[in-house]
């Protein structure tokens, strides 16, 4: 693992190298450069497989970061390659032409946390959330128990249970 990211420190801007276990490392990358090293890690560094794109949003720090989880199966190697976006201009660099997979993830991170992937095929369709127009929920300033109560009715008559003292009361009705 070492090997690898020596060679793609000589030919690329790497941040840090952090293994968190054996076959698994991570290191961020400016943006400019993300394109560059996928190419790389694909075409000459054998990381064939997209295992997924997700993000994660610093909302105290304005930034999204991007990380793309790719794995070498022959080295039995995975690298999780992380990018951070402004969070007020979230936008990425779309890969559905390096792996087609990346498509359906770049639509799941434009609908859940508004970060677009100009050029990604059908960017715009619903996807998951049909109809919505509020905040992206998975944006940490999205309100959750404020969207619930202005969107669902309260219903009358629930009761919540405290679940240890409920279990005790089923199972030992007489105190027992």
């Amino acid at each position: 693992m070492r090997d690898i990211h020596a060679r793609l420190k000589q030919r690329h801007h790497l941040g840090q190298f952090e293994r968190q276990r054996p076959g698994l490392a991570f290191f961020t990358v400016p943006r400019e450069y993300l394109r560059g090293l996928l190419l790389d890690l694909r075409d000459k560094e054998g990381f064939s497989h997209l295992v997924l794109l997700t993000a994660v949003d610093w909302m105290e720090e304005g930034l999204f970061q991007l990380t793309y989880m790719l794995n070498n199966r022959a080295e039995d190697v995975t690298f999780g390659i992380r990018v951070m976006l402004d969070r007020d201009e979230a936008e990425g660099d779309s890969i559905h032409d390096l792996w087609p997979t990346a498509e359906t993830y770049q639509r799941e991170l434009k609908e859940m946390f508004g970060i677009n992937f100009p050029g990604s095929p059908r960017i715009d369709d619903e996807f998951i959330l049909e109809g919505w127009t509020d905040l992206p929920p998975y944006r940490r300033d999205f309100d959750s128990l404020a969207y619930s109560q202005q969107t669902y009715a309260e219903r009358p008559g629930r009761v919540t249970h405290d679940p240890r003292e409920h279990m005790k009361q089923k199972l030992y009705p007489d105190g027992v």
